[in-house]
């Protein structure tokens, strides 16, 4: 069965803001081009997870004027709060503690959600083509250049056969592919690791970032109030210890946003994160907030913080990297959004300079034709790092090192002296050159943790979580968490590490089960949240993830 094919000028991958941006800004500076967005989730929107307190620098430069004041931009930041939570009580921190990079003047408490489906509405505005609902399942190669991707194939069984009424991917050629598939994205990883895109960097860091929404009270709520915090549940709770922390963003109509992020460095294989972020919301203070109040949605997923030391070349024949795909996210702020949209504003205008040189592509007919012709951009590199993008992630390097080097106390005393004193005009570099899953101990080696069973008013069970998730999977499709070996889960992540994936996973996707006498590894898979924690976190690196049909997974509403 042949696969059909479609070509355009610019192909981008996923409809997150690095990737509207990029289409946007691409159509403003050559409208006759002909741009294709791909997006995995079947909407805009769907699989779109942030805290998020936006900057709107990058919002502001794409549409100047006042266009983007039109943009769904929430509440503006008022109040600005750092707590440290021991398990009864919380301190807050005094204004001259706080690190510059946390005050928000002039940001917004918003849905990133929201947002991008008005961005997406700009584009269409400009006759960018977002087809959602369909996975770019794998890239296309001539020789050594990227020349588009083949989208998933739909209507396949379990055992990988078309079913009646199936049907091939289609093959989407373009000059340039823009990967921005967000966290640990399963195309970007590849052109990462054939181009070695990452040599001489240090590896890329991430955390887990757990995100519910609740109606609370009137009288709770305070619109524009952001609170982050620190200690409790995770370096002052039954002697584990892990980076990371909370967040309670109030937003508009009594809805606050409510999260804990876990960083994935951490040691103990009994440690569950999903549990993490129900001790937190048994803190005091959160328990208050959230008495009589009303869960409206959670979510799950991870985050790429390594920031400079771990940002790979971003440029690769065919095409570049952008946003999260590529770790564009600030740390040291907490935010990555404003960060995307302008790597994705960065790549577009790279390329409308090659077409202006004539390096371009001069219409989708030609390009089917040339396919082989070198189209890699060799500025995109130098442009993100002479951009403010460039500038802020350089004077906040050293921020997530520190952390994980020297502790939180030390660390963070480290990140104020840079920021405050400083201003990131300092001469040394702090690099974390380990991978995250390395840092495992194993079950022997670490004290088990007792979790309390939760009391379905504040705190819940995965199962009951997972519905405010509106997941939808075909359950007889191929599974799409690939294992390179079968048997190592049982043979050697159990034996062990007690097979962390169990805990690990905010879904509840892997399970240890003993079915007729055996020892089973049960996956899921219509559980995923598409976090990929696991592909990040497993100690035996054995568990690829890699995109199921399109149109499967979470339907975030606002998130």
């Amino acid at each position: 069965m042949q696969r059909e094919q479609m070509s355009f000028d610019l192909l981008i991958v996923g409809a997150g803001p690095a990737g509207l941006s990029a289409a946007i800004r691409a159509k403003q500076l050559q409208p006759e081009m002909n741009i294709c967005v791909l997006e995995k989730g079947p909407e805009v929107g769907a699989h779109i997870l942030s805290g998020a307190v936006f900057d709107p620098i990058a919002l502001q430069e794409l549409f100047p004027g006042e266009l983007w004041r039109q943009a769904p931009l929430g509440l503006s930041v008022n109040q600005d709060q750092l707590l440290r939570l021991s398990q009864t009580a919380s301190k807050l921190m005094p204004e001259w503690t706080v690190p510059k990079a946390l005050h928000n003047d002039g940001c917004k408490i918003l849905s990133l959600g929201k947002l991008c489906r008005w961005l997406a509405e700009q584009a269409q505005a400009l006759g960018v083509d977002i087809f959602p609902g369909f996975s770019a399942h794998q890239l296309k190669y001539e020789g050594e250049q990227v020349v588009g991707v083949i989208t998933g194939d739909m209507g396949r069984d379990k055992q990988g056969e078309l079913k009646p009424g199936g049907m091939l991917g289609m093959e989407i050629l373009a000059p340039y592919t823009l990967l921005a598939e967000g966290c640990r994205g399963h195309l970007g990883k590849q052109v990462v690791n054939r181009f070695a895109l990452d040599a001489g960097k240090d590896p890329q860091h991430y955390a887990l970032g757990f995100k519910e929404v609740w109606r609370v009270s009137k009288d709770k709520h305070q619109p524009g109030l952001t609170q982050h915090t620190f200690g409790w549940p995770l370096t002052e709770g039954s002697g584990h210890k892990a980076n990371g922390g909370g967040f309670i963003y109030h937003g508009e109509n009594q809805q606050v946003y409510i999260g804990l992020i876990v960083d994935l460095n951490y040691q103990n294989p009994h440690l569950d994160p999903f549990e993490e972020f129900q001790q937190f919301k048994r803190h005091p203070m959160l328990n208050h907030l959230l008495a009589e109040g009303e869960r409206l949605s959670y979510g799950a997923r991870t985050i790429a913080k390594g920031g400079w030391h771990s940002l790979p070349k971003m440029s690769f024949p065919g095409g570049m990297l952008i946003g999260c795909d590529a770790g564009t996210l600030d740390a040291a702020r907490i935010k990555g959004s404003h960060t995307a949209m302008k790597s994705g504003m960065l790549a577009a205008e790279a390329i409308a300079a090659a077409a202006t040189k004539g390096a371009a592509t001069k219409g989708a007919a030609e390009a089917t034709e040339n396919t082989a012709t070198n189209h890699t951009i060799t500025d995109f590199d130098s442009r993100v790092e002479n951009s403010w993008l460039g500038r802020s992630l350089y004077c906040h390097r050293n921020s997530v090192a520190n952390l994980h080097r020297f502790g939180l106390l030390a660390g963070g005393a480290l990140n104020w002296l840079e920021q405050n004193l400083l201003n990131g005009h300092l001469f040394w570099h702090s690099r974390d050159q380990s991978h995250d899953h390395e840092h495992m101990l194993t079950a022997a080696d670490a004290p088990p943790i007792n979790y309390p069973k939760p009391d379905k008013t504040i705190t819940f069970s995965r199962t009951a979580s997972l519905f405010l998730s509106n997941l939808n999977h075909d359950h007889d499709q191929p599974n799409h968490l690939q294992l390179t070996d079968d048997s190592i889960p049982i043979n050697v992540n159990l034996s062990s590490y007690n097979e962390p994936a169990q805990r690990y996973c905010p879904a509840g996707v892997y399970e240890v089960q003993q079915i007729d006498g055996k020892t089973n590894f049960v996956i899921n898979s219509q559980n995923c949240l598409h976090c990929k924690c696991c592909d990040i976190k497993d100690p035996s690196q054995n568990i690829q993830w890699v995109t199921p049909e399109g149109g499967s997974g979470p339907q975030y509403t606002d998130m």
